[in-house]
């Protein structure tokens, strides 16, 4: 069909940069151009009345007949595979993505089409890439407002604990020292000495507090400094247990470790106290009257091991994972005073001395939290 002007007609399938392969209504082979040879891998002519599926991936073949032959009779101008994707097959077996142009054409009185077609593997890999960046970046977006909106929720959880932590103690102290005012005889001293173990407690109390505050700052800013000594276990144990026994409830009773006056650590001691206390202090507070606080420690050549355990309220299942976050406190310790950061502090310390803490709990029946640091503080 195509021997009259056959130079002319070369040239012009020389120039499209795209790959042309027309075929005719039997969807043989009649033309191919260059581009169309390098895109599928065939040297010159080599598709010449080769049947249009040796282009195609194998499970295309099927179908392909019935939409050529639509395509045929509705004789008109479109995109191929419009709505899908479609694949072309090198002669080495590659299958690559395509982009098909088909145009329907007469001459000489017979019907051929001509397919324009684009390896658009790089456009594919790029609108991957580009789909992947975009949920990665949309990720991080939402995740950005997630922590936007528990930064706000924890701002106004912190607002609400330190307004309602403060008030308490301080209309305390405001009540008891307009009542001392009223206590001017001398056999009313004991009302007032009530009064001003009311007011110290409370003074104590929000002392604490601020401190807790402070360290938080410190730690945050890298302010700490630790300062390392050798002591023995039972050294502090002793004093935590001393001043603890000061809060217990009626009927409750602190089990002290067996086995531990051969124990001794090279450790910031302040910071193993400070662990120490918040735990015991932590399973008084929570706890029931009439309960028991068992403390347990064991060590090995590497580290000590701290183990408190109470049968108090216990935490949550749903909360659990929230019980180290700063000013977390768990739903069913609303009511008890606390400001959420004791934990946080702990966690925080051990974790610079290389320690670690962790936690086992159930709800209504009690927690137990285990300390774990090396025996030699080495920074």
């Amino acid at each position: 069909m195509f021997q009259q002007d056959q130079d002319v007609f070369n040239i012009l399938l020389g120039a499209v940069s795209e790959g042309v392969v027309i075929v005719d209504e039997n969807q043989k082979i009649v033309e191919v151009n260059e581009s169309a040879e390098q895109l599928f891998g065939y040297d010159n002519k080599e598709l010449i009345d080769k049947d249009l599926n040796i282009l195609m991936p194998y499970n295309y073949h099927a179908a392909h007949g019935e939409h050529f032959k639509g395509f045929m009779k509705q004789n008109q101008k479109r995109q191929m595979g419009k709505g899908r994707d479609i694949y072309g097959v090198k002669k080495n077996g590659d299958i690559f993505p395509v982009e098909a142009g088909l145009n329907p054409f007469t001459v000489y009185g017979k019907k051929y089409v001509m397919a324009l077609l684009i390896d658009i593997t790089e456009r594919k890999n790029y609108t991957k890439q580009l789909e992947k960046t975009v949920a990665e970046r949309t990720k991080e977006l939402e995740d950005a407002l997630e922590t936007e909106k528990e930064l706000n929720d924890l701002k106004t959880k912190f607002l609400s604990l330190v307004s309602h932590e403060f008030k308490t103690p301080l209309s305390g102290i405001l009540t008891s020292a307009m009542l001392l005012s009223k206590y001017k005889l001398t056999e009313q001293q004991e009302k007032r000495d009530k009064h001003i173990k009311t007011v110290t407690d409370k003074v104590n109390y929000l002392n604490n507090i601020l401190n807790d505050f402070l360290s938080v700052e410190r730690l945050e800013t890298g302010k700490i400094t630790y300062k390392f000594n050798e002591f023995k276990v039972s050294k502090v144990v002793n004093e935590v247990v001393y001043n603890s026994n000061m809060l217990l409830k009626e009927g409750q009773h602190i089990n002290y470790p067996d086995d531990i006056d051969e124990l001794s650590l090279i450790q910031d001691e302040k910071t193993v106290e400070l662990a120490l206390s918040n735990l015991v202090h932590n399973a008084i507070k929570y706890s029931p009257e009439h309960s028991t606080i068992n403390i347990k420690i064991k060590q090995d050549n590497a580290e000590t091991t701290f183990t408190i355990s109470d049968n108090g309220m216990g935490i949550p299942q749903s909360e659990q994972k929230n019980i180290f976050n700063r000013y977390f406190r768990a739903g069913n310790a609303l009511l008890t005073q606390g400001t959420g950061i004791g934990l946080n502090i702990v966690k925080s310390h051990l974790e610079n001395l290389g320690g670690s803490i962790s936690f086992t709990s159930e709800e209504n029946k009690g927690s137990t939290f285990t300390i774990k640091i090396p025996n030699t503080g080495n920074l």
